[in-house]
C-alpha cells in the first residue's frame, strides 16, 4: 500500500509516499480502507518532535516511533480482529488511528464511530480531533451553561469552527475572535458577535465572558483573565509559540497552578478520543446543527504540501487529505 512515511524529525520535507505493506489488524481493531484523514496541529507536533516533550511521553526520542503519519480517518471496514463486536466489513466509519495518511490504517474499535449519512468521507474526516477538543473544552472542562456568554478564540480555525456551533448548540450567546479574512465564516457558523483582533481589543475590559475557550495560541493569561467574569472560566486548548521544550504549554501549566488562588477558574486541555464523544458529535451533524468546515484538500501524493499550507496558520477549518 501507499503511506506517507518519515524516518526523521523535521519539516514537512521529511515526509515521503512509500509502498509499505498493510497494517495487520490486532485484537479490538478493525483494519480500515482509508477513504480521507485531516491534518491537524498534532500530526505537525509528531512530524517535526516539538515540543521536545512529545519525545518524552513515548514518540520517540530520536526518531518517531510510528514512521506513517495521520491520526483523523474516514473509510470503510476491511477487516474485524478478534473481540470486534460492533463494526463489520463495509461499515463506513470515522475516527482516529495510528498512521492515517495511507491507503490502509487500523484502528481501535472505542475510538471510531460510523459516519453520519450525511458526511462525505472528506467532511468526516475533518471532524475527530477537532470536533472531540471542542467539545470536551466547552462541556468538560468549561462546564457550558445555556444562557451564558462564551468567547471563541480563532473561531475560524480547526477547533474554533466546531467550537462556535457547538456553543451555539448548547444554548450560549457565542462572540467568535478571528482575523479580517474569515469574519464571514465564523458568522456563517452562528456567531452572534464576531471580533476582527485586527480591529479590536476583546480584552478591553468592558466586554467579560463567562466561559472562554482560547484555541488561538499564545495570549497571556493576565489579558484574557481580563475578558472573564469574576467567576469566569478560561479554557486553554493547545498551545503554540514558546521554547522548543514546551512550545506554550507552559501556559496551561501555569493557569492550572494558578487557578486554586482565584475565584475564576483556569484549566488546560488534553482532549481524549472516546467514542461516545464521537457519537454525540455525529448525531448533531445527523440533526444539521453541526457542520464541518474543510479549508482545503490534497491527494495522498500531496501530503508534505497539505502539512506546509497548516504550517502557514492561516487555515479556514480543517485541511483534509483524500486517499481513495
Amino acid at each position: 500500500m501507499k503511506a506517507v512515511v518519515q524516518d526523521s524529525y523535521g519539516s514537512a520535507d521529511v515526509l515521503e509516499v512509500r509502498d509499505i505493506e498493510p497494517p495487520a489488524v490486532g485484537a479490538g481493531e478493525v483494519r480500515l480502507r482509508v477513504r480521507a484523514a485531516s491534518a491537524g496541529v498534532g500530526d505537525r507536533h509528531v512530524m517535526t518532535g516539538l515540543p521536545y516533550l512529545i519525545r518524552v511521553f513515548g514518540y520517540g526520542l530520536r526518531r518517531p516511533k510510528a514512521r506513517v503519519r495521520g491520526m483523523d480517518v474516514a473509510g470503510s471496514v476491511e477487516e474485524a480482529g478478534a473481540d470486534v463486536t460492533r463494526f463489520r466489513p463495509g461499515d463506513e466509519v470515522f475516527g482516529t488511528c495510528d498512521g492515517s495518511f495511507a491507503e490502509y490504517a487500523c484502528a481501535r474499535q472505542d475510538r471510531i464511530t460510523h459516519q453520519p449519512a450525511n458526511l462525505t468521507a472528506e467532511q468526516a474526516a475533518a471532524v475527530p480531533s477537532s470536533g472531540v477538543a471542542a467539545l470536551q473544552g466547552l462541556r468538560d472542562r468549561g462546564r457550558i451553561q445555556s444562557g451564558q456568554s462564551v468567547l471563541v478564540i480563532g473561531a475560524g480555525g480547526a477547533v474554533g469552527t466546531f467550537a462556535v456551533q457547538l456553543a451555539k448548540a448548547f444554548g450560549a450567546r457565542v462572540t467568535g475572535v478571528c482575523s479580517t479574512a474569515k469574519t464571514d465564516l465564523v458568522r456563517s457558523l452562528g456567531a452572534d458577535e464576531v471580533i476582527d483582533y485586527t480591529q479590536e481589543d476583546f480584552a478591553d475590559g468592558v466586554r467579560r465572558y463567562d466561559l472562554i475557550l482560547d484555541t488561538g495560541g499564545n495570549r497571556p493569561l493576565s489579558l484574557l483573565r481580563r475578558a472573564l467574569t469574576p467567576r469566569g472560566t478560561l479554557v486553554i486548548v493547545g498551545a503554540e509559540g514558546g521554547g522548543r521544550w514546551l512550545q506554550g504549554s507552559d501556559r496551561q501549566l501555569r493557569a492550572m497552578l494558578l487557578s486554586p488562588f482565584l475565584r475564576q477558574r483556569l484549566r488546560g486541555l488534553m482532549s481524549v478520543q472516546r467514542e461516545k464523544d464521537l457519537r454525540f458529535l455525529a448525531e448533531l451533524i445527523e440533526e444539521g446543527r453541526l457542520t464541518p468546515v474543510i479549508d482545503r484538500t490534497y491527494p495522498l501524493s500531496a501530503a508534505a504540501d497539505a502539512m506546509r499550507h497548516l504550517d502557514a496558520g492561516h487555515g479556514r477549518g480543517k485541511v483534509v487529505i483524500t486517499v481513495m
